[in-house]
This record gives structure tokens, sequence and C-alpha cells, in this order.
């Protein structure tokens, strides 16, 4: 059985990583996400691992815990060892993505619902590394090449 794991941030990100919530059990899964309030309370059928919540407005602050994240998402891939990596962003998830990609495995971003005409700070950071895009508005195909478009998850 191909083991997965679900990365996203907090918030938006990962409410629409919920939304392929019949997708976890059809895989040996893990959802790793931020630790926050709202997330603390998450009940779902997979184990959840969590990141340090960070945001970029304290960027001194940031840069320590993103180098802790770094850390964490090398140690939940290599304890894992996933097959697939599935993504809907945000910062959160770029160390996952890299450290994936070292281990040639297989890499799907999902695109924000939000962006429309425009990729994500985050589309832009991992788009090379990604073997599958998928957009939720048929104008982000033209945005990124190669990009599969099959409605919104939402």
């Amino acid at each position: 059985m191909k083991k997965v794991i679900f990365i996203s941030s907090g918030g938006g990100h990962l409410s629409e990583l919920l939304k392929l919530k019949p997708l976890f059990t059809k895989y040996k899964s893990k959802l790793i996400t931020e630790k926050s309030e709202t997330t603390k309370s998450l009940q779902l059928d997979i184990p959840i691992q969590y990141l340090i919540f960070g945001t970029r407005k304290h960027i001194v602050s940031y840069t320590f815990k993103f180098a802790i994240n770094c850390l964490l998402s090398f140690w939940y891939f290599i304890t894992f060892r996933p097959n697939v990596i599935v993504t809907t962003g945000a910062h959160s998830a770029v160390p996952m993505v890299y450290i994936a990609k070292l281990f040639r495995k297989k890499i799907v971003f999902i695109e924000s619902c939000a962006r429309v005409h425009s990729q994500s700070m985050t589309g832009k950071i991992i788009e090379k590394k990604c073997d599958k895009i998928i957009v939720q508005w048929p104008e982000m195909k033209k945005v990124y090449k190669n990009a599969e478009y099959h409605g919104t998850i939402l």
C-alpha cells in the first residue's frame, strides 16, 4: 500500500487539504500541519504530526521556527518513508517538498482556490520540484505549465 503524507500550513490551506479526507484511508496516510488551537482539536482516522506555527510577520523568530520545521520535516519523512507528498501549501510544506525530491518521491501540489490568475509564493518556490500540479480554476492552466484542472476541491 502506498504511503502518503498530506501536508499544509494551517487555516485555508488546511481546510482545502481536509477536503481530500476520502483519500486519507485509501492509502497509509499521515497529516502534517502547524500546531495551533484549531489544529490541536483535529480528529482524524490517520496520525497527525505537527510543525511549529510561524508567520513571516515576525522574521527573526520565523527564521528559527522555519529551521526547526526543516528538521522536523526531515524526521517525519525518514520515519514514515512516504511514496507521495500531497500539499496545498504554504510555507510549512516547502521543506517537505525539497526533502521528498531529494529522495526521488512523487510530489503533488494543489494550488489554492484563492489563486485565479497568479501563482502563490509556494507555487513559485516548488513548481519545478512537483510531479503534478493541480489548479482549481481553468485560467490557472495558463500560469502553470502542465497543470491539471479538475474543478475545485471545495
